[in-house]
């Protein structure tokens, strides 16, 4: 992997992250544009004990445009985007419109291939273990940020999810806190460890998934299953084999078998609904332990947190979204069609070959 960090006309990081050694990277961006000015703070919630972003320039934020309009794409000619080359394996750039910026955090985008028709499932090996590693690089570099907590790599797919640019491509949110999710599961960890005298409930969550009915597939060095108490029809969690916090602590076993296991994954998830469905919409999301201070959770540190992605949809089935409605929005209890038992045994029938 080769890795060229250079600047957009207004003073954001872009970086390529190339297959090739030889790859030179020297496009300038020809746009005229002014200095990004964020309005982004955090305001916690005196009654919850969360954080809210507020972000009201996100409203500006570019909303669905044409292909030939698209700035995920390549420049080309006189259509200039936010790639200045006219090529590229994968990108990375700060987002021009962050819902964290500055002592807030940071938001970036990550375009995982240069085919504005493609999606995930459609890359290679090799280009799905390059953005595994633009993943990883950019852990590492962001949490050396003094404003970073927490780094969220992330993809939303289908315009059901809300996604506004039809381009392959993902986020990474670099966050100020830990977050909300995090740390509830920090403190069930903390529970677990006093309860039973040291075992680590991530272990214990596995070890039991393994011995079950709701793995959908395995592989030597990582696992995905449906979780027994899944939140969305259908959920899988995917996770390396032996426990590390983050991106950064897996080997170079599981980061060569990753792109094989997580394609297989995807592909299994366009086929749930039957051939001739649309491309099924779905949110990917790696969680990773906090780099801040866990002293609010005793007992627990950051290898005690599993690594692990989360894949789910939104479509309960053909033609049918899954919303979130009283009992979801107004109390946070989720309310699942489908057993989890079922989904599993859906994602195993429709292996991907």
């Amino acid at each position: 992997m080769k890795k060229t960090s250079t600047r957009l006309a207004d003073g954001r990081e872009l970086i390529y992250y190339d297959l090739r050694d030889d790859a030179v990277r020297d496009a300038v961006d020809r746009r005229p544009l002014e200095r990004t000015v964020t309005t982004s703070e955090i305001r916690r919630d005196p009654l919850l004990g969360d954080s809210v972003a507020i972000a009201s320039h996100r409203q500006g934020r570019t909303y669905h445009p044409p292909a030939d309009e698209c700035p995920l794409c390549p420049s080309q000619g006189d259509r200039l985007s936010e790639i200045p080359d006219s090529s590229y394996d994968v990108v990375v750039f700060e987002n021009r419109f962050p819902s964290l910026a500055g002592d807030s955090g940071r938001c970036e985008v990550v375009c995982f291939t240069s085919d504005h028709n493609a999606s995930f499932a459609d890359l290679t090996e090799e280009q799905a273990r390059l953005v595994l590693e633009a993943w990883t690089d950019r852990t590492s570099e962001l949490s050396h940020l003094p404003s970073v907590e927490q780094v969220f790599c992330f993809e939303n797919r289908g315009a059901e999810i809300g996604v506004t640019l039809g381009h392959p491509h993902g986020q990474i949110y670099a966050y100020p806190f830990t977050t909300p999710r995090t740390a509830l599961m920090l403190r069930q960890v903390a529970q677990h460890k006093e309860a039973t005298g040291g075992e680590n409930l991530f272990d214990s969550v596995l070890e039991t998934e393994l011995a079950g009915e709701r793995v959908v597939l395995e592989s030597e060095h990582w696992v995905a299953f449906v979780p027994y108490a899944a939140h969305w029809p259908y959920e899988v969690h995917l996770y390396p084999k032996r426990r590390v916090p983050d991106l950064l602590g897996l080997d170079e076993d599981a980061r060569s078998e990753f792109p094989k296991v997580y394609l297989e994954l995807l592909r299994r998830f366009d086929r749930i609904f039957g051939e001739g469905e649309p491309a099924t919409p779905y949110i990917a999301a790696w969680h990773q332990a906090p780099f801040g201070q866990l002293e609010e959770f005793e007992g627990v540190s950051r290898d005690d947190f599993a690594l692990h992605l989360e894949l789910f949809t939104i479509r309960r089935t053909s033609g049918k979204l899954k919303f979130l409605a009283g009992s979801e929005s107004g109390m946070s209890v989720f309310i699942n069609d489908i057993r989890p038992e079922a989904a599993a045994e859906r994602l195993r029938e429709v292996a991907s070959s």
